[in-house]
């Protein structure tokens, strides 16, 4: 799984942050490795290269972006996609964002709680997290304003959770959500904006591919 993400990155030919902080030093695929997988992906001389995408390529290119960064099959992303077309308000680019953003598996991932969504998304799974004092095992989950969500006492015993007072002790969360770095619990405080979210696709282009 670890080089199928990797292979996607180098494709897409942008970070996506697929797998946390590993994207920011220098074991990061496209640091290592900054032309597209494959037997053509040097190109002559060995040398990066890429073809320019067709109108549709582009299209598709940008889905595939919000896809992937934040693990999501096509037809979840559809029904988020639609979902933000069909609402009156707020913007269609701001409710992408949001409906994104306030998964359970991203919340856990903007707190600091994971080095990944993947590994969030493991966390939930096992049961290790919990909204208003209640467990939740469903990483697609949509957190509310207001919602206080929290490890559990057990989960920050075992390994999964190894170092994460070390790790968070110089975090700093997004500005919309509030993070209790002693109780490791966090509040969502108000809506995800575009300078919060490290996301280069362009949200447009994705209605576009789907209205196709």
């Amino acid at each position: 799984m670890t080089k199928v993400l990797e292979k996607v990155e180098r494709r897409l030919g942008e970070k996506l942050f697929i797998k946390g902080d590993r994207c920011v030093g220098p074991k990061c695929a496209l640091i290592r490795r900054s032309y597209a997988p494959g037997v053509h992906g040097k190109g002559k001389g060995g040398k990066g290269r890429r073809r320019e995408p067709s109108e549709f390529g582009s299209l598709f290119r940008e889905k595939q972006k919000i896809r992937f960064t934040y693990g999501l099959d096509d037809k979840d992303l559809k029904k988020y996609i639609n979902r933000a077309a069909s609402q009156k308000k707020g913007t269609f680019g701001a409710n992408v964002l949001k409906l994104l953003e306030r998964r359970l598996d991203n919340v856990i991932y903007r707190l600091g709680f994971a080095d990944s969504r993947r590994m969030a998304r493991q966390a939930i799974g096992h049961g290790h997290v919990m909204i208003n004092g209640k467990r939740v095992s469903i990483p697609s989950y949509q957190i509310k304003k207001g919602n206080v969500i929290s490890l559990k006492e057990q989960a920050l015993k075992s390994g999964f959770f190894k170092g994460i007072d070390d790790k968070i002790r110089s975090y700093e969360a997004p500005r919309w959500l509030s993070l209790d770095k002693g109780k490791k619990s966090g509040i969502v405080t108000g809506d995800p904006e575009a300078d919060d979210v490290q996301l280069s696709a362009d949200i447009t282009k994705v209605k576009e591919f789907y209205s196709r």
